[in-house]
C-alpha cells in the first residue's frame, strides 16, 4: 500500500464508476478527497460519506469542469477547505457513440469538451499553486479506445488521444518543478459508460482480451494510486495501460 497521508486529492467525475472507485482508493491511502460531480448530487454525496464513514475525510464540490470558470471554483474552494491541492485526477468523460457519417456535431464537440477540455482547464488551475510548492501529481484518464481507435467512437477516441497528448507535454513543461503528468489507459470495465454495449460486442472484447475477462474499477484505482504516490516520482510523461492485454504498446 502506498501511503498519500496529508495529501489533497481531487477526482474530477468521481460521482460513480471509475471515478468513485479512485476516489475511495486514494481515501483508503491517507487522501483527504474533493468529490466533484456536474449533476449527480446524490451519488456524489454517498461516495463521500462511504469515505468519511470509513475514518477519512471527503467534501462534495459541484462544477460542471468543461467550463474554464467552474474548474478554477473547483480548484480554489479544494484549496480554500484543505489548504492545498496535491493531486489531481482527470477523470470526467461521457460517451455519444455513432458513426461519423451519422454524428451531429454537438456531440461531438460535447464528447471534446467534457473529455479533454476539462482536463486542460483543470490542469491549468492547479499548476500554480503546484508550481509554488514545487511538487504536485496529475493523473489523466484515458481509454484504450485512444490507443487503438474504435468504429463508432471517433469522438471519444479523439478526445482521450488527446489527453495522452495534454500529458505528454504537459509533463516536459513542468517536470523541473517536481510536479509529473501521466495517464493511466482502462480497458473495458463495467460501468455507465460501457452498459451501453451489446452482449455481442461484451463477448468480442473478452475474447480478445489475453486475460479473458473486463477490468474492475478497482484495478484501475490500483494504478492511479501508485502514480499518486512517492514511490512513481521518477515517472512522468507516461501512459500505464490496464487493459487485460487487448492493447499492448
Amino acid at each position: 500500500m502506498f501511503t498519500l497521508t496529508q495529501k489533497v486529492a481531487i477526482v474530477t467525475g468521481s460521482s460513480k464508476g471509475i471515478g468513485s472507485a479512485i476516489a475511495q482508493t486514494l481515501a483508503v491511502q491517507g487522501a483527504k478527497l474533493i468529490i466533484n460531480h456536474r449533476d449527480s448530487a446524490t451519488e456524489a454525496e454517498a461516495v463521500a460519506q462511504s469515505i468519511i464513514e470509513a475514518g477519512g475525510q471527503a467534501t462534495v464540490i459541484q462544477a460542471d469542469v468543461s467550463q474554464a470558470d467552474e474548474a478554477q471554483a473547483l480548484v480554489k474552494t479544494a484549496i480554500k477547505t484543505y489548504g492545498q491541492v496535491d493531486i489531481l485526477v482527470n477523470n470526467a468523460g461521457i460517451t455519444r457513440d455513432n458513426l461519423i457519417m451519422k454524428m451531429k456535431e454537438a456531440d461531438w464537440d460535447m464528447v471534446l469538451k467534457t473529455n479533454l477540455s476539462s482536463a486542460y482547464h483543470c490542469s491549468k488551475a492547479v499548476i500554480r499553486p503546484m508550481l509554488k510548492k514545487r511538487q504536485g501529481r496529475i493523473i489523466n484518464i484515458t481509454s484504450v479506445v485512444g490507443l487503438s481507435g474504435q468504429a463508432g467512437q471517433a469522438n471519444y477516441a479523439a478526445s482521450k488521444a488527446g489527453l495522452i497528448g495534454l500529458t505528454k507535454s504537459l509533463a516536459r513543461e513542468v517536470g523541473s518543478r517536481h510536479i509529473t503528468v501521466n495517464a493511466v489507459a482502462p480497458g473495458f470495465v463495467p460501468t455507465a459508460l460501457t452498459d451501453v454495449l451489446s452482449e455481442k460486442m461484451v463477448a468480442d472484447i473478452v475474447e480478445q482480451t489475453p486475460l479473458k475477462r473486463l477490468g474492475k474499477a478497482e484495478e484501475i484505482a490500483s494504478a492511479v494510486a501508485f502514480l499518486a504516490s512517492d514511490e512513481a516520482a521518477f515517472i512522468t510523461g507516461q501512459v500505464l495501460s490496464v487493459n487485460g492485454g487487448l492493447v499492448m504498446q
